[in-house]
């Protein structure tokens, strides 16, 4: 059995806390990273509104960031290594999870920037729909007044919202038509007192 000199041992010593250190930034990273990913998804989203909540923002980014750390960074890890013989296989596994976890967080945030305007624009569609709808209930049906605080605005295509308020009937509701590629916006009477409810139930208009 060999025998290492004192130097020789503390230098083996100081080499493998070195690897150590550059193989523990993939759980921190991990555990950072989903929070802000689940901050970006809901504050700044590359698809509509987002998941909508902080809590389904944490689940989406969770997942995706489990998938990075448990399949795609060992994949990249093993690539890495044929590359980097000198890596051992929990460090070059660790490296390329890291990587990917930052490259998720990269994509979502100019996703989102990217997004931004279109989110800016259905906001203020849908800003101008509750202001179209509240004046032509004050001016045709005074009667749906006080169902104003209920109103249910639901697109149904491009430029195109079904705007409800709520009346005495709760199956009978007051449902208009709003177009918002023009100014003012265009507002026309749905006979259909349904409410949007009955639609998303079914999956919409189409």
């Amino acid at each position: 059995m060999g025998m290492h000199a004192p130097g020789q041992v503390e230098r083996l010593w100081v080499r493998r806390l070195r690897w150590r250190m550059r193989g523990a930034w993939q759980w921190p990273a991990f555990a950072l990273l989903t929070v802000l990913d689940a901050v970006l998804l809901t504050q700044l989203p590359f698809y509509e509104d987002g998941p909508g909540t902080l809590v389904a923002g944490m689940l989406l980014a969770g997942f995706a960031n489990l998938l990075a750390v448990a399949v795609i960074g060992p994949l990249l890890g093993l690539r890495l290594r044929r590359r980097r013989p000198d890596l051992p296989k929990v460090i070059a596994a660790d490296t390329a999870s890291t990587a990917v976890l930052v490259l998720i967080f990269a994509g979502l945030f100019v996703g989102g920037l990217l997004h931004r305007p279109a989110v800016a624009a259905e906001r203020a569609d849908v800003a101008a729909v509750a202001a179209s709808t509240h004046e032509y209930v004050l001016a045709q049906a005074p009667e749906y007044r006080p169902g104003l605080a209920g109103l249910d605005a639901m697109r149904v295509e491009e430029d195109l919202y079904r705007a409800c308020v709520p009346g005495p009937d709760p199956k009978r509701w007051l449902c208009l038509f709003v177009t918002t590629d023009q100014s003012p916006p265009g507002v026309t009477a749905d006979p259909d007192r349904a409410p949007n409810a009955v639609y998303r139930m079914h999956g919409g208009f189409r």
